[in-house]
C-alpha cells in the first residue's frame, strides 16, 4: 500500500491562492484575505494528524492539535516553552545544543506537541552518566514529538542517560524523528508508559563508541530499551507500542527494541545495521508480533534472549543475508486491536528509506498516515 502525507502547509498555501482568486474576482482587497483562511485551514489539515497503532487507543493522540506554534531558537526558549503548561505546541528551527546538566525535565503535562521545521536538531555533548540525554518526559499524556533530529555524544557505558526516555507516559506519538548516538541508548520506553507509536523513526550510531565505561562494556551501541528490568512487574498490562516504518541503521548493535513486559507490535521496520549483535531482543514476559519487516546484513535478527518470554510470534518477514536466529517461540501473539496498512515486505526497505521516508525528513508538522 502507499503511504499519504499530508501537508498543513500545502493545504493552506492552496486555500488561500484559491481565496485570493476568487475575492480578487469580486474585486475586494487582497490584504482582507489572509489569515482568517488559513487559520481555519491550519485547523482543518490538524484536525486529520491523529496517531495509528497503539497510540491511537485509549481516547487518541492528538497532541497540542491546532494551537499557535510557539517559534524557539534556543536552548532557554525550547525548555522555557517545553515547561509552560499554556504552550501546547513548540516549533523549533536550527539546531539548539543542550548545555551540559542541561537535560530537559518535560513532566506533569497533557496534551503537547514538539515539532522541528526542517533540519532541526537538538545536540548534546556530554557523556557523563548523571548530565547527559537531552529531554526526559515523565508523567506525561498525549504528547507527540516529530520531526526533530536528537543528536548525542555517542555510547559510553556510565549508566547514562538516552537521548529521550519516556516515563510513565501514555498516549505519545513519535513521528518522523532521528535518534543518532546517544550515551546510554537512542530512546526508551519503561515505568508504566502506555499507549505509544514510534512511526517512521530513524536510529543510528554514527559516531565510534567510548570504551572503559564503569558499566563494563566497551561498545553500548544499544539503541532501544523497552522496560527496564525483570522485577519493574508494575510494567504488566502496559508498555503496548507500536514500532512502524522504522529504520535501525548502521552502527546499531543492539536492543532494536529489546522488549520486556509489553505487547508490541513491529511492523514494516528495515534492518540493516553490519555491526548489529542482536535486533529485536525478546526478554521477561514479553508479548511481540514481528510483522512484514525486512532484515538485511545483520546477525541474530530475533534474540530470544528470555525462555519467560510470552509469544514471539513472526510473519511475513524477509531475511537476507543474515545469521542467527529467525525464529519466534512458537507462541501467537496478542491481536492489535487497532486497523493499521500493512506493507507486503518487498516494498518495506523503499519505503522506509525514501527521501520522505523514516527519519527527520519532513518540512515541519505535516500528518502521517499508516
Amino acid at each position: 500500500m502507499k503511504t499519504t502525507y499530508f501537508s498543513s502547509l500545502a493545504i493552506i498555501l492552496a486555500m488561500t491562492f484559491i481565496s485570493l482568486s476568487c475575492k480578487k474576482s469580486q474585486g475586494e482587497n487582497n490584504d482582507t484575505l489572509s489569515l482568517t483562511t488559513a487559520s481555519a485551514q491550519l485547523q482543518a489539515a490538524a484536525a486529520t494528524c491523529s496517531a495509528q497503532g497503539w497510540a491511537s487507543q485509549n481516547g487518541g493522540t492528538t497532541g497540542g492539535g491546532t494551537a499557535t506554534p510557539t517559534v524557539v531558537t534556543t536552548y532557554a526558549t525550547l525548555k522555557a516553552a517545553i515547561q509552560n503548561t499554556s504552550v501546547k505546541v513548540i516549533q523549533v528551527n536550527g539546531t539548539i545544543t543542550i548545555p551540559s546538566g542541561g537535560r530537559i525535565s518535560f513532566q506533569d503535562q497533557t496534551g503537547k506537541t514538539i515539532f522541528g521545521s526542517s533540519g532541526a536538531k537538538l545536540v548534546s555533548a556530554d557523556q557523563t552518566k548523571d548530565n547527559s540525554g537531552i529531554i526526559y518526559v515523565k508523567r506525561c499524556n498525549n504528547i507527540i514529538l516529530r520531526n526533530l533530529i536528537f543528536e548525542g555524544p555517542g555510547a559510553y557505558d556510565v549508566d547514562g542517560w538516552d537521548n529521550a526516555t519516556l516515563d510513565a507516559s501514555n498516549n505519545v506519538w513519535v513521528d518522523h524523528c532521528e535518534f543518532r548516538d546517544g550515551v546510554d541508548g537512542n530512546f526508551d520506553i519503561k515505568n508504566t508508559s502506555d499507549y505509544i507509536t514510534v512511526s517512521y523513526c530513524k536510529f543510528t550510531y554514527l559516531k565510534p563508541p567510548k570504551a572503559g565505561g564503569s558499566g563494563g562494556s566497551d561498545d553500548h551501541r544499544f539503541s532501544n530499551l523497552i522496560g527496564s528490568s525483570d522485577g519493574a512487574t508494575a510494567d504488566r498490562g502496559h508498555l503496548n507500542i507500536t514500532f512502524a516504518r522504522c529504520w535501525w541503521a548502521q552502527g546499531c548493535v543492539a536492543r532494536m527494541p529489546r522488549v520486556r513486559f509489553g505487547k508490541v507490535h513491529i511492523v514494516n521496520n528495515y534492518f540493516n545495521s553490519t555491526t548489529s549483535n542482536s535486533c529485536v531482543q525478546a526478554g521477561f514476559e514479553a508479548n511481540l508480533l514481528i510483522a512484514s519487516n525486512v532484515f538485511e546484513n545483520v546477525k541474530t535478527p530475533v534474540d530470544l534472549m528470555s525462555k519467560t518470554s510470552t509469544a514471539v510470534q513472526l510473519t511475513n518477514n524477509t531475511f537476507t543475508s543474515v545469521t542467527g536466529n529467525t525464529s519466534g517461540n512458537g507462541v501467537t501473539a496478542f491481536t492489535p486491536p487497532y486497523s493499521i496498512s500493512v506493507l507486503s515486505a518487498s516494498s518495506v526497505k523503499s519505503t522506509v528509506t525514501a527521501s520522505n521516508g523514516a527519519g527527520a525528513t519532513l518540512s515541519g508538522n505535516t500528518c502521517t498516515s499508516l
